[in-house]
């Protein structure tokens, strides 16, 4: 029992490099991503995981068009598509650490430009699905979607710690927030349209609150930065009197 717990606190410890995790259910999200990761197969890579979350995000896309071409209920479908994408999305690049085989840029790059060109597709989606100038909320989702992901790039290159997360609110979260919002859709024909325009306001706001933290991250690196500057100047003085 005692191993079981080092090996689990070993696996936590790896998991979590070069990543800050900051929302409600990281407690929880990061004890399941430890358990899973080290019963992964040996043929599964992380970009075999990359491609099952990309799967995931191309079955909500679908459900929408099926919702909107063949009968409603297929919006269920979404449920599996997003624990799909939460389950590839989730565990690439905690594999890669796990087994002590990351590739550090490589995979940074790989998942954001995988996770963008999902989000694009769930919106276009969602516009399929969405009568009149409703369709614009999926729009709006996707360019604020993009505004958080622009944003969490910034802060890792002005902070330094890559974060995923909007404060208390990460991608498991918003999976779980759509997840709800589609599923109450089957059952209240009309309520995504308005569940969706209170998303994207609740995200209008998170991003501008993030923004507002970032340009303070960016003004105090740049006061570090001009002492710095100063006090290599005044050494280089002191050396040449």
């Amino acid at each position: 029992m005692k191993q079981d717990g080092n090996k689990m606190a070993k696996t936590l410890n790896l998991i979590a490099k070069d990543r800050k995790r900051t929302n409600i259910l990281r407690k929880f999200e990061q004890n399941t991503i430890a358990y899973l990761v080290q019963r992964m197969p040996s043929w599964l890579t992380s970009d075999g995981l990359t491609t099952i979350g990309f799967f995931g995000n191309l079955t909500v896309a679908g459900s929408f068009v099926l919702g909107a071409f063949v009968n409603r209920y297929w919006l269920l479908l979404s449920l599996l598509g997003f624990l799909i994408n939460w389950f590839g999305d989730s565990l690439d690049g905690r594999l890669a650490y796990y087994r002590n085989k990351p590739r550090k840029w490589y995979g940074f790059s790989l998942d954001v430009t995988v996770d963008w060109i999902g989000t694009i597709l769930i919106g276009l989606g969602f516009m399929i699905y969405a009568p009149g100038i409703w369709k614009y909320t999926g729009f709006i989702f996707v360019v604020l979607y993009g505004w958080e992901m622009i944003t969490a790039q910034l802060r890792y290159k002005v902070g330094g710690q890559y974060s995923i997360d909007s404060g208390i609110f990460g991608p498991t979260e918003v999976r779980l927030l759509l997840a709800f919002i589609i599923t109450l859709e089957v059952f209240i024909p009309g309520s995504v349209q308005f569940l969706a325009s209170a998303a994207c306001i609740f995200l209008l706001i998170s991003n501008l609150m993030e923004t507002r933290k970032l340009l303070r991250l960016a003004d105090q690196r740049d006061i570090e930065e001009r002492q710095t500057k100063e006090q290599e100047l005044q050494n280089r003085r002191k050396e040449n009197a």
